[in-house]
């Protein structure tokens, strides 16, 4: 999936240690989406190697590449947006260095049983 939108808030960069013992770390961002009737605000999060790929400002305008994902804990479930490639608009330049691949490409996200960083 994809979204358009202007960076409002760059969040700064979360890491630990999972139960198993991998580290992690994750970069969250707030996009702001004008199109429509209402300006829609769209919080998402770049996980394991593209939080040091994706370096996004406040300002900067860009189209976001992400994948949706729903987790159950403890009778609850958290609803998480990944984001895998980011382009900034205004420079014409991909911010996420990542290139036009095949989708097989991709890294894939965390296995399940890892633990779940929020």
């Amino acid at each position: 999936m994809e979204i358009k939108g202007t960076i409002i808030h760059a969040l700064p960069e979360v890491s630990g240690v999972s139960k198993s013992g991998n580290a992690w770390k994750k970069r969250e961002y707030v996009l702001e989406n004008t199109e429509g009737n209402f300006p829609r605000k769209v919080a998402f999060t770049c996980f394991g190697e593209n939080a040091d790929r994706i370096q996004l400002k406040p300002g900067d305008k860009v189209t976001v590449y992400f994948d949706i994902e729903s987790r159950e804990f403890n009778g609850r479930w958290y609803t998480d947006i990944r984001a895998w490639r980011a382009d900034v608009e205004a420079a014409g330049a991909p911010a996420a260095a990542a290139p036009a691949a095949a989708p097989s490409a991709i890294p894939a996200p965390p296995a399940a049983d890892e633990e779940f960083p929020f």
